[in-house]
């Protein structure tokens, strides 16, 4: 018997599967839910909240409702949670009473925590949104609590209630019993009925700023024993946009691809990939050929990033965060802990080249570009079109800039005066119509009591005479005007009555009897003749300048317009 007894033994204990002690920590939790606040100490980045729930509940100024609104993961159901632990603690003697620092070992701390208290009803306000499930809260608010200080309900999502149900709450929210208290969350608040929210006291929970975050997660790396570089937390920082369980969530994700990968170091380039985040030293080298003009580098980065993996919105994105690094560095308010120092350099350089107004074009093309790349059917080929506008709008001089070149004597400056106007030469400010005035004035032996063509356009416009101001400026051509004499070249676009209506004009408004006939001979120019040619002097010049080419070059269907005030030409 004894042989056989010890001949079994070494059987039995071959038998490792069934006798090697199992972890005590039992199945593996999210971090989201292993870390979650379990005190209001734990609770970061809402002070001014708990400062307000402790000093209600020292002075005994409890209201019956509470309402947390806030952005998805920034504690809105756990702080329900400690409020009912809060509310409920007996302490660990079982003598406790509501307290803003719940022990969590008395029984009430331990089942709410555990969620199986009887007198704390957690409901879930989406999948409970009728009216009937409201008129059982109703029901049972009239009795008291089984084992509890308070009777504590719980609605999470509760913007998600129906109509009808919000109505048939209203009285037992408004005066409820003494024993009953009502902690709901939502993250739509605007959605709540405003005749519910004049019932409830609201707290508004803030987003965790990435600071926060960063002390939060390294904290929690520190406990779980995973190391991982600082940019690789700032990125996760960023990436929670001010959600806590959002961030864990991302760190879960993180720790399990560094172990796969063997390293065991949460790495930034793994982070980076792991997000689909855009290399930060590609998109500097796209960045450069488009500050540079050179579309056939930006289009082959471009195509070679996406091979890779890499979304073209993502690629747009990165772009436009390192346009808003490069003009918040200008101002010298850019501080991203996750750039290397070779970042920091080339976003400082880049800052001190580029003027804000480049920058806000840059801008506004990427953040336009960006709405047509995210919703396009083929995203590269839009994100290659867009890198396309971008080199050849975003370069470009805005017109203080052009303006700054020519005073400098960068490009030849176009005066507007016409060869036939006085010698004096008037600078890009001249209007065409002091051009004319100039070029209609008689010689210096001309009467000082001698009208001018323009003075005489000028008048007959003053007095109402459009008509007949318009034949002035358009057709006619002075071959002889002195005081009280007016002879003009004939020109088929003077009807047959207008010397005699000129006249006429000259008479009522001079008061002296003029002489206007047609002669013989060409004339001087008219005064619009003179205009047309002015402008068309000028807009040689203008083409000639070398950012003007340049644009017309990459415009092909660009054309100047005159902005010129036309004021003194009235129409027919």
């Amino acid at each position: 018997m004894s042989d056989s007894a010890d001949d079994e033994t070494p059987m039995l204990g071959m038998d490792l599967p069934e006798m090697a002690p199992q972890p005590s920590s039992g199945p593996y939790r999210v971090l989201a839910r292993k870390y979650r606040p379990q005190t209001f100490a734990e609770l970061i980045g809402q002070d001014a909240m708990v400062r307000t729930l402790g000093n209600a509940i020292a002075r005994d100024r409890l209201a019956h409702a509470f309402l947390m609104t806030g952005v998805r993961g920034v504690g809105k159901t756990s702080t329900a949670r400690l409020i009912a632990k809060a509310l409920n603690c007996i302490g660990p003697d079982g003598q406790g009473g509501p307290t803003i620092d719940p022990c969590g070992v008395c029984e009430p701390c331990r089942a709410i925590t555990e969620g199986r208290h009887i007198d704390v009803i957690e409901m879930d306000a989406a999948s409970n949104t009728g009216v009937d499930d409201v008129r059982e809260i109703i029901e049972a608010v009239r009795y008291a609590a089984v084992s509890a200080r308070y009777k504590i309900y719980i609605i999470d999502e509760v913007h998600m209630l129906s109509r009808n149900a919000f109505n048939a709450l209203l009285k037992t929210l408004e005066e409820p019993p003494p024993h009953v208290k009502f902690l709901f969350a939502t993250t739509e608040v605007n959605k709540v009925p405003v005749t519910v929210l004049s019932r409830c006291q609201r707290f508004d929970l803030r987003r965790i700023t990435p600071d926060m975050l960063f002390a939060h997660f390294s904290s929690i790396l520190q406990k779980e024993g995973v190391e991982a570089e600082a940019p690789a937390i700032w990125l996760i920082a960023n990436a929670a946009e001010g959600s806590v369980r959002d961030g864990l969530s991302i760190l879960d994700q993180a720790i399990a691809h560094a172990d796969l990968d063997g390293g065991g170091t949460i790495a930034a380039a793994q982070v980076r990939v792991m997000l689909g985040l855009s290399d930060r030293s590609s998109i500097a080298q796209l960045m450069a050929t488009i500050l540079e003009g050179d579309a056939g580098a930006a289009i082959d980065l471009a195509r070679a990033q996406y091979a890779l993996g890499i979304e073209p919105v993502a690629m747009v994105r990165g772009l436009m965060d390192l346009t808003h690094a490069i003009t918040l560095a200008k101002v010298s308010r850019h501080d991203d802990p996750a750039l290397a120092e070779a970042d920091r350099e080339r976003i400082g350089d880049w800052a001190k080249k580029l003027g804000f107004a480049p920058l806000n074009r840059l801008w506004q093309l990427l953040l336009k570009g960006h709405d047509e790349v995210l919703r396009a059917t083929n995203p590269l080929e839009h994100l290659e079109m867009l890198l396309l506008r971008v080199i050849y709008a975003a370069s470009m001089p805005d017109p203080g800039e052009l303006a700054k070149l020519l005073e400098k004597g960068g490009v030849p400056a176009m005066p507007l005066a016409a060869p036939a106007a006085p010698a004096a030469q008037e600078s890009m400010a001249v209007e065409p119509v002091a051009v004319v005035e100039a070029a209609a004035t008689e010689s210096a032996d001309t009467p000082a009591s001698a009208l001018t063509v323009a003075q005489i356009h000028q008048l007959l416009e003053s007095t109402g005479n459009h008509r007949l101001a318009v034949d002035v400026y358009d057709h006619l051509r002075i071959i002889t005007l002195e005081p009280g004499n007016l002879v003009f070249a004939p020109v088929a676009g003077l009807g047959a009555s207008f010397a005699r209506d000129l006249g006429d004009a000259l008479l009522a408004q001079t008061g002296s009897r003029w002489q206007v006939r047609e002669g013989e001979g060409e004339g001087r120019p008219s005064l619009g003749n003179i205009r047309a040619a002015a402008l068309a002097d000028n807009d040689a010049r203008i083409r000639e300048l070398p950012v003007v080419k340049a644009a017309l070059a990459a415009f092909p269907d660009a054309r100047l317009v005159d902005g010129a005030d036309n004021r003194h030409k009235s129409n027919p």
